[in-house]
């Protein structure tokens, strides 16, 4: 067996079942993996301030977040890569002409280009998030990242305001009209890179478990890339593993399958 050093989990459709609950499994993988010295880190799409109680659940205390723009080592800021103001800006004008909505977060909390559009309440209901404001201006250059709402397929193009930026559709039932903005030097994989230096671990001795295009470079930066059952069909080619569904303990039986769980 690998000496495996550090574990990188996505939070929906990875750690969260779609009744937003988490497996006794997936409780006592982590516990075992951190009873062996593994470090642990929740790396998700989702902003800081709304994965509190995730966190404390499983006892994890690092993070990326953002989609890569935001990771912190127990208390130490490692990447912290905000969207140029003049990109939201954009964004935002194209939103508005085109009828879609956005929600844009920041590190305190979530803002939306609407609160009373049916596609916002039901983006909040299924991620049940709670720090929501209306987006305006002065918060315009402390956008960490972006969600696009109310898309067709080939809208995400209207957005390419520039090389670095791409689209993945949010892999949840119900908001296949919702794509997250990713940046080619900003995003899940990239972060794990900065970390992996950091903690001097070699890409050989960490993991990662995920599910949604937004992982694609996180599979690609551990030596051991898992896809959930669940995943994105589009996925299972960056990873190395295929394992069981969110519902039917994928991560327990991922890290068994690596000899890191009885």
């Amino acid at each position: 067996m690998s000496d495996y050093k550090v574990l990188f989990l996505d939070i929906d459709g990875t750690i969260l079942r779609s009744d937003h609950t988490i497996q006794d499994s997936t409780r006592q993988a982590v516990r075992e993996v951190k009873e062996k010295g593994v470090e642990v880190f929740l790396a998700t799409g989702r902003p800081l301030h709304e994965i509190a109680d995730i966190a404390a659940d499983l006892d994890i205390h690092s993070f990326i977040g953002y989609n890569g723009a935001f990771a912190i080592y127990q208390d130490e800021v490692i990447v912290d890569e905000p969207l140029k103001a003049e990109t939201v800006r954009k964004f935002s004008e194209t939103a508005s002409s085109h009828g879609h909505e956005m929600v844009l977060y920041t590190s305190e909390k979530n803002y939306y280009t609407s609160l009373e559009s049916d596609v916002v309440k039901q983006f909040i209901d299924v991620f049940e998030l709670k720090k929501n404001a209306l987006f305006g201006p002065e918060v315009m250059d402390e956008i960490l990242g972006v969600t696009l709402m109310k898309l067709s397929k080939t809208d995400p193009a209207l957005y390419k305001v520039e090389d670095d930026i791409d689209f993945s559709q949010v892999n949840v039932s119900g908001l296949d009209h919702c794509y997250d903005v990713i940046r080619d030097s900003v995003n899940k994989g990239k972060a794990v890179t900065k970390l992996l230096k950091r903690l001097d671990i070699p890409k050989e001795s960490a993991i990662a478990f995920g599910d949604g295009m937004n992982d694609k470079q996180l599979m690609q930066a551990v030596g051991e890339g898992f896809a959930m059952g669940n995943a994105h069909p589009d996925l299972f080619q960056y990873a190395k593993h295929r394992t069981s569904t969110v519902e039917d303990s994928g991560i327990y039986k991922g890290l068994q399958s690596l000899g890191l769980v009885k």
